[in-house]
Order: C-alpha cells, then sequence, then structure tokens
C-alpha cells in the first residue's frame, strides 16, 4: 500500500475528491427512505428442527387461535364478580361492536370471552329450563360439545344479569367457577374454562376476586403471524385499550401485541429523543475540548452526519430494517467516525506544528501518509470484528455486523478521503483571507492530560514486567467471571420500562409517553393462564417405522403426561390441574359428553384404566366423527391414515426456557422409538435454542474475530514492517481488555442476551482500533528515534491524546443508552461503555510495556 501516492492524490485532486464523494453519498443515502422500522421479534428464529416440527403442527393440527390473535383485557377492582362488574365487561363488549375500528377486525363467534358471559348465558339457560341444554357456560359452543339452541345476544346477557339479585349472581359465579370438571385436565377452550380466565391463586367457587381476565379475539390473515399485525388489527387494539382506560377504570389494562408493538416502536423514538441529544452534546462538547477549533468541529460533525446517512442508505438497499438490536449501531459510527476524525486532524496539527511554514496541503499529505496506514488497519479489523457476527445463527446479529462493517468502512471513505480535502479547502480559503490555521494537538508534551497519559510509558520503561504481569491476573479473573456469565432472551428485555419521574418533567418534545406495557407483562405472567402461544410447549409424536394406531400408543402417552404433570414448569389453575391438552384429555372429554363414544372407548380399554389399548384408529375414526374440531386439535392424519399426535403443556409465565425444554424433552422420552418419535417444541423451547444461539454468537465470534484478526495483523505487519510478531502483540491488551469486561458483566449481574452477546466482535472491533493506532505510531517513531524508551514516549505522547478524546466520545455515546427506556439498551450501554475504556486503558497503560519488551527483544 502506497499511503504517499493515495495522500498525494486526495490532496492534489480534493475538489474532484469532494464531488465524487458527495454523489455517492447521494445515491447511498437515497435508500434511506426505504428503511422500514420493526419491534418484531420473530426475525430472532432459527431454522432448527424443533422450528420445523412447530412449522408442521401448525399445518397439521387444528391449533387453537390459528388465524387469528388474542388481546387480553385484565379487569381490575374490589370485586370483579360483583353484578356491576359483570355488567360492566358486558356493556363493555357491546362498545366494542359498535366501534368501527374494533368490529371490524373481530373473529367469528365468539369474539369475546368472559366469566360475565358465562354467568349471563347460564342466567338465560336456567330461565328456560333447557336442562340438558345448559351449555357450556362460554357464550358458544365448547370444542366439540352442543351448541345451544341460539347463541343469547348481548343485549340479552346484558338483561338477564340485571334480573338477577346478588345473590343469584353469587350463585351462578360459584357454580361455574366451582366446578373443575369443565376444565380439568383437558384445557379446553377458553369458553369453556372459566377458571383459566381466574387467577391461579383464585379459590374455585369463591364469589369475590380482584382480578379477571377477558379474551377478545381478533381475525388475522393465514399469512400473518408472530408478532407480526395487519396495521388494521394493530389500531384495533389500541382502540380496545383506549375504551377499556374510559369504560373498565384505571386499573384495568388491555395486553396485546400491536399494543406491544406500539410501545416498543415509540420507546425507540422516545429513547433517540432524549439520548441522541445528549450524545450529540457530549460529543460537541468532547470535540470542543480536543479541537478547541469551529472549523475542525463543523468538518467533524458534518462528517458523522454523512456517516450515518450511508449506513442509513446501506440498509435500504440492503432490505435490513430498523430494530431495537440496531439502535446502538448510530451511536458506534459516530463514536468511530470521530475517532478516525481526531486521529487524522492531530496528526495534522502534529505535522503543522513540526514544519510551521509548509502549506495546508503539504501537511496533509503528511498526515494521511502516516495516519493513512493505520485508518486502514483499522477499518479491515474492526469490520472483522463486525463481520464475525455472520456466524451467529440469529438473523439480527448477521444484521448488526453488516450495519456496522458498511458504516465503518463509510467513515473511511468520509474521514480519510472527503473530510481531509475539505479541510484543505477550508483551511487555504481562510489562510488566504489571513487567518492562523495552525492549531496544538490534543494531549502533548508538557500538558496536564500529557502527563497523565505518560504514565503509560514511564511504567513501560521502568517495570514492564511488572505491569504485563498485573494486566494478566486481571484477566485471568475476568476469564473467570465470564464462564459465570448467564445467558438471556427474555422477551421482557425489550418491553419498555416507566421512565423515572425526571424524565416526567423534561419539556416537550423530550417528555416520553406512558410506558406500562412491562409491569402489565409481569402481572399477567405471575397471575395468570396465558393464552399466547409463547406460553405453551408442543409435543410432537411421529410415527417412524410403526404406527401410532398401535395398541400401546395412549399407554405411552400416558406416561408422557405423567411426567408432564411432574414438572415444575407446567402452571396449575384454581382447580389444581395442569393444563394439558393431548389425544388423552380429549378422548375422555368428549366420551364424558357423548355416550356412543364413551362405549367405544370403554371395549378399547382391556384393563380399565380409562387408557384405550386396542382398537385405537376405531377410537379415533369415531372421535373424527362425533368432535372433528377437538380430533384435528390433537390427532393428524393424511389421506386417511393417521400420522401424528399433539400435546400441549400450558407453562407457568417467566419460568426459565431451558428448563422447560430439559423437562419437555425429558417428558416425551416414553414415546421415543419402537416406531415412533417426539419431539419437544414450541415457543418456550425455540426460546431456549434462541438463548443457545446467542451464546454461540459469544463463543463464536470471539474465536472467529480473534484469529481471523491475528491472521491479518501478522502478515499485515509482516509486510509492511518485517516484524509478523508485532501483529501478535498489538492484539495482545485488546483480549486482555476483553477478559476485563467479561469479569465486569459477571460483577454486574449482567446476562449475554441479544445486545450484549455482541460484546465479544465490539469488544475486539473497537479495542484493536486503539491498539492499531499505538502500535503504527510506535514503529514510525522507533524508525526516526532509533530508541525503544523514546518511541514509546512519543507515542503515547502523540497518539494518546488522540485516544483519549476518542475513547470519551464514543465511551460517553454509549454510556447515554443507559437513559434509554428499555432495560436491554441499558445494560448494552453500560457493557459497551465499559468495554471502550477498557480498551483505552490497556492501550495507553498495558500496551507501551509490551511494545517496550517486544522493541528490546526484536534484533535491530
Amino acid at each position: 500500500m502506497n499511503a504517499d501516492r493515495i495522500a498525494e492524490a486526495i490532496v492534489e485532486h480534493s475538489k474532484l475528491v469532494i464531488v465524487l464523494l458527495f454523489i455517492a453519498t447521494l445515491v447511498v443515502g437515497s435508500g434511506a427512505s426505504q428503511v422500514d422500522q420493526s419491534a418484531s421479534m420473530d426475525s430472532f428464529q432459527t431454522e432448527t428442527e424443533a422450528a420445523d416440527k412447530l412449522e408442521y403442527i401448525e399445518q397439521n393440527f387444528r391449533t387453537e387461535g390459528q388465524n387469528r390473535t388474542t388481546v387480553q383485557v385484565v379487569v381490575r377492582g374490589d370485586n370483579v364478580l360483583s353484578k356491576e362488574s359483570l355488567l360492566s365487561t358486558l356493556r363493555f363488549q357491546q362498545a366494542l361492536y359498535e366501534n368501527e375500528t374494533v368490529d371490524g377486525t373481530l373473529a367469528d363467534t365468539p369474539a369475546v370471552v368472559d366469566v360475565s358471559n358465562a354467568v349471563a348465558i347460564a342466567a338465560i339457560q336456567r330461565e328456560r329450563a333447557q336442562g340438558g341444554q345448559a351449555g357450556d357456560g362460554s357464550g358458544g359452543a365448547g370444542e366439540g360439545g352442543q351448541a345451544p339452541p341460539a347463541a343469547p345476544s348481548l343485549d340479552e346477557q346484558i338483561s338477564a344479569v340485571e334480573s338477577l339479585n346478588e345473590s343469584e349472581v353469587d350463585s351462578l359465579v360459584s357454580a361455574i367457577l366451582g366446578d373443575s370438571s369443565q376444565g380439568g385436565d383437558g384445557g379446553a377452550a377458553p369458553g369453556g374454562d372459566a377458571l383459566a380466565l381466574m387467577p391461579i391463586d383464585y379459590d374455585p367457587g369463591s364469589t369475590t376476586a380482584d382480578a379477571r381476565v377477558m379474551l377478545v379475539f381478533q381475525s388475522v390473515p393465514a399469512e400473518s403471524g408472530g408478532t407480526d399485525l395487519p396495521e388494521d388489527v394493530a389500531a384495533g387494539q389500541l382502540a380496545v385499550q383506549d375504551m377499556a382506560e374510559d369504560d373498565l377504570g384505571s386499573d384495568s389494562f388491555v395486553f396485546g401485541i400491536g399494543i406491544v408493538n406500539d410501545e416498543t416502536g415509540r420507546s425507540i423514538g422516545d429513547s433517540f429523543t432524549i439520548i441522541g441529544p445528549l450524545a450529540l452534546i457530549l460529543v460537541i462538547v468532547t470535540l470542543v475540548i480536543a479541537y478547541r477549533d469551529l472549523v475542525d468541529i463543523v468538518l467533524s460533525t458534518l462528517g458523522i452526519g454523512l456517516v450515518l446517512v450511508w449506513m442509513q442508505g446501506f440498509m435500504g438497499w440492503a432490505g435490513i430494517d430498523f430494530s431495537t438490536t440496531l439502535i446502538a449501531v448510530p451511536i458506534l459510527l459516530i463514536g468511530l467516525a470521530i475517532d478516525y476524525a481526531i486521529h487524522v486532524f492531530m496528526r495534522h496539527r502534529e505535522a503543522r506544528e513540526e514544519d510551521p511554514d509548509a502549506s495546508v496541503g503539504v501537511t496533509m499529505k503528511r498526515a494521511l501518509a502516516g495516519v493513512g496506514v493505520a485508518l486502514v488497519w483499522v477499518t479491515v479489523t474492526t469490520s472483522i470484528g463486525f463481520l464475525s457476527n455472520l456466524s451467529s445463527p440469529l438473523p439480527p446479529l448477521q444484521n448488526f455486523g453488516l450495519t456496522s462493517a458498511a458504516g465503518i468502512v463509510a467513515a473511511l471513505f468520509v474521514f480519510g478521503a472527503l473530510i481531509p480535502a475539505l479541510k484543505v479547502e477550508v483551511d487555504g480559503l481562510l489562510e488566504r483571507f489571513g487567518f492562523d490555521r495552525r492549531k496544538k494537538p490534543f494531549g502533548g508534551e508538557g500538558r496536564g492530560v500529557g502527563r497523565l497519559l505518560a504514565i503509560g510509558s514511564i511504567g513501560a520503561k521502568r517495570a514492564p514486567i511488572a505491569v504485563l504481569l498485573v494486566a494478566l491476573l486481571l484477566s485471568a479473573g475476568g476469564a473467570y467471571g465470564a464462564t459465570q456469565v448467564d445467558t438471556s432472551f427474555d422477551r421482557s428485555d425489550f418491553l419498555t420500562e416507566e421512565p423515572p419521574g425526571w424524565m416526567k418533567e423534561l419539556p416537550e418534545p423530550f417528555s416520553p409517553g406512558e410506558y406500562n406495557i412491562r409491569q402489565n407483562a409481569e402481572y399477567i405472567n405471575g397471575k395468570f393462564l396465558q393464552q399466547d402461544s409463547s406460553s405453551k410447549a408442543e409435543l410432537l409424536i411421529q410415527e417412524s417405522g410403526g404406527s401410532i394406531t398401535d395398541p400401546d400408543t395412549l399407554e405411552r402417552v400416558q406416561q408422557v403426561r405423567d411426567r408432564v404433570r411432574d414438572s415444575e414448569t407446567v402452571i396449575t389453575l384454581a382447580d389444581g390441574e395442569p393444563r394439558i391438552v393431548g389425544p388423552l384429555s380429549t378422548i375422555q372429554q368428549v366420551a364424558a359428553r357423548n355416550d356412543s363414544f364413551a362405549e367405544t372407548v370403554a371395549d378399547a380399554d382391556t384393563d380399565g384404566d380409562g387408557v384405550p389399548d386396542r382398537n385405537l384408529q376405531a377410537v379415533y375414526d369415531q372421535l373424527y366423527q362425533v368432535s372433528p374440531d377437538d380430533a384435528r386439535r390433537v390427532i393428524a392424519r393424511d389421506d386417511g391414515e393417521y400420522v401424528a399426535l399433539r400435546m400441549q403443556v400450558a407453562i407457568q409465565g417467566g419460568s426459565p426456557v431451558p428448563q422447560v425444554r430439559d423437562e419437555m424433552q425429558a417428558a416425551v422420552e416414553p414415546v421415543q422409538g419402537n416406531g415412533l418419535t417426539a419431539t419437544a417444541t414450541g415457543q418456550p423451547v425455540l426460546t431456549a435454542i434462541i438463548q443457545d444461539g446467542l451464546l454461540e454468537t459469544v463463543v463464536v465470534t470471539l474465536v472467529v474475530t480473534v484469529l481471523a484478526v491475528l491472521a491479518v495483523l501478522v502478515i499485515g505487519y509482516r509486510l509492511f514492517t518485517g516484524y509478523g510478531s508485532l501483529g501478535a502483540v498489538t492484539l495482545l491488551p485488546v483480549v486482555l481488555s476483553l477478559a476485563w469486561v467479561l469479569g465486569a458483566m459477571w460483577l454486574l449481574k449482567i446476562p449475554f442476551n441479544a445486545q450484549t452477546a455482541l460484546i465479544t466482535s465490539l469488544g475486539i472491533g473497537l479495542g484493536v482500533d486503539y491498539s492499531i493506532h499505538m502500535s503504527e505510531r510506535f514503529t514510525d517513531e522507533l524508525e526516526r528515534l532509533g530508541s525503544v524508551d523514546d518511541a514509546v514516549s512519543a507515542t503515547v505522547g502523540g497518539t494518546g491524546g488522540a485516544l483519549l478524546g476518542s475513547a470519551v466520545t464514543t465511551a460517553s455515546g454509549f454510556s447515554v443508552l443507559a437513559l434509554a427506556i428499555v432495560p436491554s439498551l441499558q445494560r448494552f450501554g453500560i457493557v459497551i461503555g465499559l468495554a471502550i475504556v477498557f480498551a483505552f486503558v490497556a492501550a495507553v497503560l498495558v500496551f507501551p510495556s509490551l511494545l517496550v519488551l517486544w522493541g528490546r527483544a526484536v534484533p535491530e
């Protein structure tokens, strides 16, 4: 690489460079308008066997909630089972149907399921005295049950409850919520399992409770899934939320995917509104201290803006959505761009100070020739660090690596060519008008900062081995801590916390909105059976050389069910029964309400234990005849052949997903082999796989980054300095500082999550930046001065100030993420801030000792 020629070309053709790069900015930046914002967590999903099996279940079984999404309306009060409370929720349901935004999204009957409907319908049926048609207390037919002759309208239900006195209401409530046979082990559909709408600590039959949940079902297209909702459905959920605040009291709240996405999206905007200006202020303050020159500050700020334009343009052209995982990229690029700017400007100032009579162009050539090689090396090695995230199995982390690498390449073009060309033109113009553009470099000898930075060079010259031993001891402790750091993919980490009081006192537009979603989620998780797929494990049993109609199949399924019952993560509701939906429980439920089917089941049960053990095909056939919906829910068939069984297990909210996965995998062991294969899947299991992917990201990116950067540095330094060993020495302080960061995460109890899992690639990518600048400067000074001790002093004095300015800028930029109202971003800001500080400390305090030891060991 001929740095002199490139530097000369940039300076001699500065106007052309400016024009070409501004045109390039317009072309690349035009893609920025194509960037969408995404709050979805579905992008973390990976291609695995468990994911394939879950897709198989969704395609081959009748799944609860298929083509619909559920909104949970949590009603709270002194007694939510009182006549007044029941009437208020019935009237609220009327208002939902009358609201155009909501009504257009509601699913087919029953679109709303609530205890109030069960009480009202029970009252109507009692009044009609249709004993055998008393229904299931749901306001509609249960899964496969007998529907009443006509579903009572809401007007009829309201009239029925209004006609009751409090004693009659209590009697009906006690009867409906005291009979566990409706739900039991079968986990009937929400309409037929009234206890599923009550808190898990509710006393069955009690006529008082402080909370209950109403379920509102909305239709979604078949192709819409996960956390991506059509706009009209999301708008409907927000409308339900507004109505609940007005009609059900301030203590009640609404929880749904659309509301989560809305708050997450708004929190990103509010976080940027708060931390963006603060980060900019910190950057400007740092630049003022480092530059003490308005022109250089303006040029640096312009360069930062252009880098961000290139980044967002790249995202648009590459089809990468802006998500919570990428929220840190702009701040990262701001810090790295300032790092480039400070090194270029400070080297230029040094060149002018050494030759005061030289023109701006001449000194800029020298500056670029001196620092340009380091900038290229920094870009290459930092990009390798970022791109190592492509080895992650998680797409959002891959996108983080791509976007960050594209941004750092943009920073090289902007601050390695465009801004230097602009500075030559601007300074040249100002000097023609008589302005003196010669400025002192930051951190030079004799200054307070310079004396502080000199500690590293003093220790290097006097006791380098002692400095290195202390660093190694700290790193050993950090490495131990790294093995103790937990791994977590908790979706609640992405939920917004209620902002602190002082934020609410900020003037508009900085004052954040109201955010209750996190505390609401925690309340629901701890108090109710969750209705969404994220809280249900799926157990899939398929043929593998045998048949699910073999006589012992359901007995083996019974063993699975027994194991599931003993699992610690399975939720048990107020009736003391776990919610397990499977072929056995479904067969038993349908048999309980259909005498003909009951006879078939009894005939197939030779030992009287309630589990059919012969003629299973006949049992399945009749189940499909008398209750096809129930049958399709748990038994899959293809061209008339029975091919798979399914069990769905309700999981306690907040259960550790690795434990859920391990317990479910252990539970299916009795049906493994002998012609059958069983797989534990479902969202909790897939989330556990994502957690494994995060840990894999940490480990693999660490190995990939270290080896790739080491290879580049060793080969590069061998080619350009003649000493490949200097490349290895340059990487060592980076690895040491990364160990310190991981140890700090352990001490601070910060887990590896969707953001902090990036620390290995980021820590090396950022740290090698500082080390390369130091080693490049050291080789230049060693060649110029001929003395190792003098060279290390000149390196720390000349480059240390630029590193300090860069470290303060980048660390302060990331540290403001601690003010974000999303917990995961707060922790990410703290971790990256520590990584930058430790990388700087290693570069200016430890690395000089390594350079001295290397310089004394290498033959001249």
